[in-house]
């Protein structure tokens, strides 16, 4: 008798000793929202390109392109090759305007007034950030954002709607080293 309960018992713990398994999810969710926002956007920036595409041919002017994906032009360049472009900490202060891309102004320079900015130190959105660090005291440059250089997909909440490129026309008047 006893060798029976003992072989049960030694049964009964060898099929307990059984790693858990790993539960299947219920329901599969796919990447599909994920895809429809990648078509999305990919048209939407095939659509801003051809914008911007249209406006550079039409210009009179060689715009450049910068790393960042974003084009522009100096209308006043320094030819002071002692002056510094801007880096990390340094304030500049500018002035700049805001335009739609068919050139009707959203907010003028006497709106925005004269700007203050710490590189790489406050809010501002990433083309300016990024296209002030490309220039020097005393000139003037206008850059062509697409939307997701401007203000994206929630605009400024004001005058500029969601996906919106813009043209900004912007002058450094100083540049203080830290």
């Amino acid at each position: 008798m006893n060798k029976i309960i003992l072989f049960l018992l030694g049964l009964l713990f060898f099929v307990s000793c059984k790693s858990p398994e790993a539960r299947k999810p219920i329901s599969v969710k796919t990447g599909s929202f994920i895809d429809a926002s990648v078509e999305r956007n990919k048209k939407l920036n095939a659509k801003e390109q051809a914008s911007i595409q249209k406006i550079l041919s039409e210009k009179k002017v060689d715009y450049l392109r910068s790393q960042s994906g974003f084009w522009y032009y100096y209308n006043t360049k320094s030819d002071i090759d002692s002056l510094k472009t801007p880096s990390f900490g340094n304030i500049v202060n500018f002035n700049y305007e805001v335009k739609n891309l068919s050139g009707e102004i959203i907010y003028s320079k006497d709106e925005i007034k004269t700007q203050t900015y710490a590189i790489d130190q406050q809010e501002i959105f990433t083309g300016m950030r990024e296209g002030l660090k490309l220039m020097k005291a005393g000139e003037t440059v206008t850059f062509l954002f697409p939307s997701q250089k401007a203000y994206g997909y929630y605009g400024d909440q004001l005058k500029i709607g969601t996906n919106v490129p813009i043209i900004c026309e912007v002058t450094v008047n100083s540049i203080i080293e830290k």
